[in-house]
């Protein structure tokens, strides 16, 4: 049925929940899986919604964040290969997620995409966009989106 999975993650506990779906949809099927964080950039300027730093402590700001990252999705990337289940673990920087995450699917020939839905609905949904929906609506990957 699918033979790569992609489990996009955000770490948080709603995206934990769709974590453990791909897992075991992963486990029932035989795929393995590519777990991904896509990593925001850090705003440079005011403008951008950022505190005006230097560029050093942009870098040690965007090298948290990335270590960070990592570490979400290596504790994945650890819990299915403890199920005997294949797994890469990645991290992307992008100010783009939606993107991002079809992006990596495409890369790594996945043929299915596995991630969480936080439901934000009128003003919120509108200030803060549905990442999700952009993955539903311009991936050519079936998307399983888990609430």
């Amino acid at each position: 049925m699918y033979q790569k999975i992609l489990i996009a993650t955000d770490g948080s506990a709603l995206s934990r929940k769709a974590t453990i779906s791909g897992l075991e949809l992963a486990a029932l099927t035989g795929a393995s899986i590519v777990v991904l964080k896509v990593v925001p950039r850090y705003p440079v300027s005011y403008f951008e919604g950022g505190v005006a730093l230097s560029v050093n402590n942009v870098a040690d700001v965007e090298k948290q964040w990335a270590e960070a990252a990592m570490a979400v999705v290596d504790k994945v990337k650890d819990a299915a290969e403890a199920e005997g289940i294949k797994a890469k673990a990645l991290t992307v920087s992008s100010d783009f997620t939606a993107e991002a995450i079809i992006n990596a699917a495409k890369k790594h020939k996945c043929d299915l995409i596995v991630m969480a839905s936080h439901g934000r609905r009128g003003m919120k949904r509108l200030l803060m966009g549905s990442e999700t929906l952009h993955v539903l609506t311009h991936s050519h990957v079936p998307v399983l989106v888990l609430r």
